[in-house]
């Protein structure tokens, strides 16, 4: 009898499990009905990660009764989760010698053949087409196929090249796919990994548009896939016109959903640096309107402003300068996400240029204050002050762009 109990021999496989379309309910009963509870009770210990006590325990129930084909299918899973994919595949192995057309020790075996790689990748092909004429309403097994066979037909086209894949090859390779995609689409359209394998599949060929449309589907499955996400946050994020603040705000809302995901906790660190080097340019331009206060540098046929500077006039420049503070970093910082917020200051902990850029823009304002509040008599020494502060930011403005550790 074929059985269509679906094995996730793959701990990245690992997916929610709804009723598979397809399948009738009558036969998805029966199929649970006919598991040992000790196959159950493995299957809860391997989702856990407890893979010594699932082990043990399918041991037990093997030696009980060595027939159970469901336990040593369970046991193969056990093994490849734990990755110890030869052992997986013996288990396999086992399960099929008991009923060669179990669809759950084939899922199974072909899990552990691609785990085990080399010489025996070729097989993986027969066992899924196997899968498929067994069990044809089957989704995974047509969403396995395609991948296999994309990624087969592209390996053997670039090995025939001298390892030269061309996009014509990439194009073949996905056309040969295109069945399998299209009917693991159809049998189960709620499945993420069936999208999963069909983005692979468009973006490797360079199918951007489909690419896109697959990642929109994947994210309205699963608004919290990490991938999708980053992908879509990227695309975001690097639009051009994007400003660093909205990108900030957009890698934070997207770690808010994928709070795991490493390339959005980068993607925000970088785009959270790019806000602080924006504040070195509000020093720059406060220390730029110090400047023309007391008139720094002569213009010809202009008289300088004659010093000192009256004291009015002196705390008037502040004015200006609070201004361009609170609309330029103040206010863009408290309408941002907490998300970004708390990373503001979590950078400036961890990241030594995060703490030179705010360093060199705390520098170019104490300077500014320098040359606009002391009521200088000659232009030489604030000149000197003027040049301390700008010095150092011009030294490194064009180098850390992507300093963010």
């Amino acid at each position: 009898m074929v059985r269509l109990r679906p094995q996730r021999g793959d701990v990245r496989q690992r997916r929610r499990h709804v009723r598979r379309p397809g399948r009738p309910p009558q036969e998805e009963a029966e199929a649970v009905t006919a598991i040992h509870p000790a196959v159950e009770r493995a299957d809860a210990l391997i989702d856990l990660e407890r893979y010594d006590e699932a082990g043990a325990l399918l041991a037990q129930r093997i030696a009980e009764d060595p027939a159970d084909v469901r336990a040593w299918a369970k046991l193969s899973r056990c093994h490849l989760d734990a990755g110890r994919p030869d052992e997986a595949l013996a288990a396999a192995d086992e399960a099929l010698e008991l009923d060669p057309q179990d669809v759950g020790g084939l899922l199974m075996r072909s899990y552990a053949l691609r785990r085990v790689g080399g010489a025996r990748m070729p097989e993986v092909e027969t066992v899924l087409r196997e899968v498929v004429r067994l069990a044809p309403e089957y989704w995974l097994g047509h969403a396995l196929l395609a991948d296999v066979v994309f990624i087969t037909n592209v390996v053997s086209r670039g090995q025939a090249n001298g390892g030269q894949v061309t996009p014509q090859d990439m194009d073949v390779s996905a056309r040969l796919a295109e069945a399998h995609v299209k009917e693991a689409l159809r049998l189960g359209p709620e499945e993420v990994y069936g999208h999963e394998v069909a983005y692979k599949i468009a973006s490797l060929a360079g199918n951007e548009t489909v690419a896109d449309q697959l990642d929109l589907a994947i994210l309205r499955l699963d608004p919290h896939h990490p991938q999708a996400l980053e992908r879509q946050t990227r695309k975001a994020a690097d639009t051009p016109g994007v400003k660093a603040v909205e990108a900030a705000d957009l890698y934070a809302a997207g770690l808010a959903a994928a709070p795991d995901s490493e390339e959005l906790r980068r993607g925000l660190d970088h785009a959270t640096y790019r806000m602080l080097r924006g504040v070195r340019w509000l020093a720059l331009l406060c220390l730029g309107l110090g400047a023309s206060m007391i008139d720094l540098f002569a213009v010809d046929g202009e008289t300088q402003r004659e010093l000192p500077v009256e004291l009015g006039q002196r705390l008037w420049c502040l004015v200006p300068m609070s201004a361009i503070w609170a609309v330029g970093a103040l206010l863009r910082y408290r309408r941002r996400r907490t998300g970004v917020q708390l990373n503001v200051q979590s950078l400036l902990r961890r990241g030594r240029w995060a703490r030179i850029v705010v360093a060199q823009a705390a520098w170019a304002m104490l300077c500014t204050l320098v040359i606009t509040q002391v009521p200088w008599t000659d232009r030489a020494v604030p000149m000197v002050v003027f040049w301390a502060g700008l010095a150092p930011t011009f030294a490194t403005v064009w180098f850390d762009r992507r300093k963010t550790g």
